[in-house]
């Protein structure tokens, strides 16, 4: 193969069928939900990152926050400099395993979820994220 051809491939290509786990991305930063709002957005510009897993003391995943998410709550009436992110996280959104399809993980987040859904190992441990549009 030639140097052309290699670079005739698109570097966002995914295969179509598969696994979760062969089409996510890294899970990125990873924070403790007793962090505050505005030291994670901190983390997230040093990271360059648009989103951070929020993860329990015992390193298991609780939520996914955006920067988008993250400036609307600093940006709220009842934002306060001692606001954390488990004082805003939801662990009802949904979690994806690896081992599932990306059409079983497209199923099982409810249809006003876009953007990027936590992938979780049997333990609740981050290993990457599946980005969902619709």
């Amino acid at each position: 193969m030639t140097l052309e051809q290699l670079q005739d491939r698109s570097v966002n290509a995914r295969p179509s069928h598969g696994t979760v786990a062969d089409v996510m991305d890294a899970a990125g930063p990873q924070v403790w939900y007793d962090m505050t709002v505005e030291v994670a957005l901190s983390v997230m510009a040093a990271a360059r990152a648009e989103h951070l897993v929020v993860c329990d003391e015992d390193a298991r995943c609780v939520d996914l926050v955006t920067r988008a998410r993250l400036t609307a709550v600093r940006d709220s009436s009842r934002y306060t400099d001692r606001l954390r992110l488990g004082d805003i996280t939801d662990d009802s959104k949904p979690f994806v395993s690896p081992s599932a399809t990306r059409e079983e993980a497209e199923e099982a987040v409810p249809l006003r979820r876009f953007g990027p859904v936590p992938v979780v190992d049997d333990h609740g441990s981050a290993l990457g994220v599946l980005a969902l549009s619709r």
